[in-house]
């Protein structure tokens, strides 16, 4: 019987993203310091290499994802609908829903950022009823965006 190795990980506490990155995006623009510091504390930090794809169109999504450096290129049916950079955030429809992506999002360069589970961002919202309606905003305003483009 051969022997088994166990894998080995080390884990180590990062600090989430800075409360002026997350306020940077319009969703939290008007969020109170208190909010954007529990958010700051449920975001996942992430690196993504050049090329690599962080959403599928058609995938489930679960997650938020705040851009702190680095470029992606958005498509929609393989067609690309637009470039997001630094300060810039995707995925709020996941936030909602836990509907498919709507996008594929892919790295143009290294990208650094944040990513935020839909199951840590309900209870926060729960909480702070001024969220849903900045969200209802945020999302009204991108299917304005993607029907002007239609």
């Amino acid at each position: 019987m051969g022997t088994r190795r166990r894998a080995s990980c080390r884990i180590r506490a990062v600090p989430g993203p800075s409360t002026e990155l997350i306020r940077r995006v319009p969703l939290f623009a008007d969020a109170d310091d208190a909010f954007l510091q529990r958010l700051a504390d449920e975001f996942i930090e992430r690196t993504y290499a050049p090329g690599e794809t962080i959403t599928v169109e058609g995938e489930a999504g679960r997650t938020f994802v705040v851009i702190e450096s680095g470029d992606v290129t958005v498509t929609v049916h393989g067609r690309e609908v637009g470039k997001l950079g630094p300060g810039d955030a995707f995925g709020e429809m996941a936030l909602i829903d836990k509907s498919a992506r709507t996008a594929t999002v892919k790295a143009d360069t290294e990208v650094h950022g944040y990513q935020l589970p839909v199951w840590s961002f309900r209870p926060l919202v729960e909480s702070h009823p001024e969220m849903a309606w900045a969200l209802m905003e945020a999302l009204a305003q991108r299917v304005r965006v993607a029907e002007s483009r239609t």
